[in-house]
């Protein structure tokens, strides 16, 4: 049974920005760069064990002409941070930066002249991912909510605007928030959070499965 005939006349109708921002997000490209021991766990995620193919992204570009994302898997040095922000200037727009570990994030334990104390004083960074070193599955999910971002962008800069009126004026939508792996792989505890953020309620609602359930949490105001 393919999609053609889940849709009456086989239309599907559409936001432009939606669709632009679909092709966006399902066709990620990260530029070939690693730094340090980071960039193994990165290395190992487009491997078959954990297959980062699924998501369209097996690709990794030598030339950050061909690539949008640039993931920075490791520490920084001040020698290194100019050739960084140089390939991150031949990157084409649009352009997004995940920075992977807590050494690209703020230094971690390096805390010394030698070593750029985040990433984010270079180029800015729109995921930050903890961990030392996180995993391939802590890369998979963040890049999960990076595709998530992606898809809310407003398309333009009049569109921008007004969606940056809409939040200051109180009137934007809310958009729900990316939801855990753990919850997503569960249909009942997919389906409560998808409840509960419908109505409402993604500024204060925390994930927690009880019988199948999603509920607030101890302290949580609804």
């Amino acid at each position: 049974m393919g999609l053609e005939e889940k849709i009456p006349s086989g239309v599907l109708l559409t936001s432009v920005e939606k669709l632009v921002n679909w092709t966006r997000k399902s066709s990620l490209w990260p530029a070939t760069f690693g730094l340090a021991c980071c960039a193994i766990e990165m290395m190992a995620s487009g491997a078959g064990r954990y297959d980062l193919a699924r998501f369209g992204m097996e690709v990794f570009r030598a030339s950050p002409r061909q690539a949008d994302l640039m993931i920075v898997a490791g520490r920084v040095s001040q020698k290194m941070a100019p050739v960084l922000r140089q390939i991150y200037d031949q990157m084409p727009e649009p352009r997004w930066v995940l920075s992977m570990g807590v050494c690209a994030s703020s230094g971690g334990m390096f805390n010394n002249y030698a070593i750029v104390q985040g990433v984010d004083h270079i180029v800015p960074v729109d995921m930050y991912l903890p961990g030392c070193p996180p995993r391939p599955e802590m890369l998979m999910d963040a890049i999960l909510k990076l595709h998530h971002k992606i898809q809310h962008e407003p398309l333009g800069p009049k569109r921008a605007a007004a969606l940056a009126a809409a939040r200051a004026n109180g009137t934007a939508k809310d958009l729900h928030v990316e939801m855990p792996s753990t919850v997503r792989a569960d249909k009942q505890a997919r389906k409560a959070y998808e409840e509960a953020a419908a109505a409402g309620r993604t500024g204060q609602f925390a994930i927690e499965q009880r019988g199948g359930n999603a509920v607030l949490l101890p302290g949580e105001r609804p």
